[in-house]
């Protein structure tokens, strides 16, 4: 099945959490424009014609999920081959976003692109910028975890995402975890 980098699956913060990692992402982030704060689960991930279909699957998948709790306590980083680094904060506990991700990816497993990018598998992360080196990324995952305070919300749904050619993600639907 075709996938597309216009639509996604993912973790969404409550929107009244935003803020602080907003802030940061106003600085480091040159994707702001596009993405809300997110945890993608899928991505690339099926064309929003085929939500519709998807949903009772995914409705399904999710009720096998119970809500958790999570937080967002590190900032981390990915080195890239082109020398350019990714910074990110690592939700906590991992292995729960890992469970629900591997569920879902079991569901569409032609949308594994997430979780076989790493040789360690899918990890977990919502992405506050981007550095021209993996030294930068260092200097600036250092001095914003000197300053954060950990973000904890509860994770009881998942959000089927799309966008337009020119326009930013937006939630078309919620799926709800736990039965």
């Amino acid at each position: 099945m075709q996938t597309t980098t216009r639509s996604a699956l993912a973790v969404l913060p409550p929107r009244e959490t935003w803020e602080p990692i907003q802030a940061i992402r106003r600085v480091h982030d040159r994707k702001i424009g596009r993405w809300m704060p997110h945890i993608n689960l899928l991505y690339p991930f099926i064309p929003a014609e085929r939500f519709d279909e998807a949903a009772p699957r995914l409705a399904e998948a999710c009720a096998k999920v119970a809500p958790f709790e999570t937080t967002l306590v590190e900032f981390r980083r990915f080195a890239h081959s082109s020398g350019s680094a990714t910074t990110w904060l690592a939700p906590e506990p991992k292995p729960a976003f890992v469970a629900l991700q591997a569920i879902l990816e079991a569901c569409f497993p032609f949308c594994s692109d997430i979780s076989s990018r790493q040789p360690s598998g899918y990890i977990p992360h919502l992405s506050v910028g981007q550095a021209a080196s993996t030294e930068e990324a260092r200097r600036i995952t250092a001095s914003l975890q000197r300053a954060w305070e950990p973000l904890r919300f509860r994770v009881d749904a998942v959000a089927l995402l799309r966008r337009g050619p020119a326009t930013p993600f937006e939630v078309d639907r919620w799926i709800r975890l736990g039965s």
